[in-house]
């Protein structure tokens, strides 16, 4: 017996709208500042819209993905498309990972052999870059709490912000001094702040991948407040994970006293197990099997 929903809504799905608007700004700063890059001779400025462009093929990837997961289950597919969107997380990880260490390469050339650099058009592309990053900030400042993919977005758009103000700061140290070292400086920040963020988006990924049990889930006091159910002599094959952001499952093997079943019926009991796990996890996607005590072998049972 389980009880369970059929309804496997993704968390990102609801964040599509804002997720193309932040693409679709992050593409035209991008543009502009490989332009002011060149013309400047910022390495920085290359490097944030190297940053930007990496970005914008991980909010590519991270909407294609909810589009995907949205997708109904099928009889091969029993959760849809939903993982898609941890695949994409997790290749925005790698994505931004790779382009962290290259921005630590470059800025560090740049630091032993700095080149002359335009402060003032430097300083005019890195505010509006900083502009446009922080209203990528409010459009997915919501969705973060809700799903992995969106939080991945919006960290990537975090650290184009932070990297904009590295440049900003740049501009105004080789404006006001002449240290040209200042802009080989900056894309070292950059990659500073891009290797650890990617870290822990993969990590988190990882997490999600090896199914272990969800943030704040704690198996010992899930499985101490379903063996407080009345007539519940035993909880054996316990298991929770996360399908995708927002769809957490657990599921349970459930021995309860033959009385039990024969006064309460299995829907009173299945009935009295979400109600003691409310708050506790998301009784939705819970799934649990019962089992009569004079059926089960307890020597064989494992947790």
């Amino acid at each position: 017996m389980s009880a369970h929903r059929h309804d496997h809504a993704t968390a990102a799905g609801g964040h599509r709208g804002r997720l193309a608007s932040v693409l679709a700004l992050t593409l035209g700063v991008m543009v502009v500042e490989v332009v002011g890059g060149v013309v400047s001779g910022s390495f920085a400025l290359i490097a944030d819209a190297g940053h930007m462009l990496t970005d914008a093929s991980g909010l590519a990837v991270a909407l294609g993905a909810s589009v995907l997961a949205a997708r109904p289950a099928t009889s091969r597919r029993t959760f849809g498309w939903q993982r898609a969107e941890i695949l994409a997380a997790l290749a925005n990880g790698l994505v931004v990972a790779t382009v962290g260490v290259l921005v630590l390469i470059g800025g560090i050339r740049r630091i032993l052999q700095p080149t002359e650099v335009e402060p003032g058009l430097m300083l005019g592309v890195a505010l509006l870059g900083l502009a446009a990053n922080a209203v990528g900030m409010l459009l997915l400042r919501r969705g973060r709490h809700e799903s992995l993919n969106v939080r991945g977005a919006y960290l990537e758009v975090l650290g184009d912000a932070l990297g904009s103000v590295a440049v900003v700061v740049a501009a105004l140290v080789t404006l006001t001094t002449g240290f040209t070292r200042a802009d080989g400086i900056a894309s070292v920040a950059i990659a500073a702040l891009v290797v650890p963020r990617a870290v822990l988006l993969l990590r988190e990924v990882v997490a999600v991948l090896l199914e272990s049990a969800p943030e704040g889930v704690d198996l010992d006091v899930v499985r101490a407040h379903i063996a407080g159910v009345p007539g519940v002599v035993g909880v054996h094959d316990l298991h929770a994970w996360t399908i995708t952001s927002g769809v957490p499952v657990l599921s349970a093997h459930v021995v309860v006293a033959d009385e039990e079943l024969d006064r309460a019926g299995t829907g009173r009991v299945l009935s009295q197990l979400r109600t003691c796990l409310s708050g506790h996890f998301d009784v939705e996607h819970c799934t649990f099997q019962l089992e009569p005590a004079s059926h089960v072998d307890e020597a064989g049972l494992h947790p």
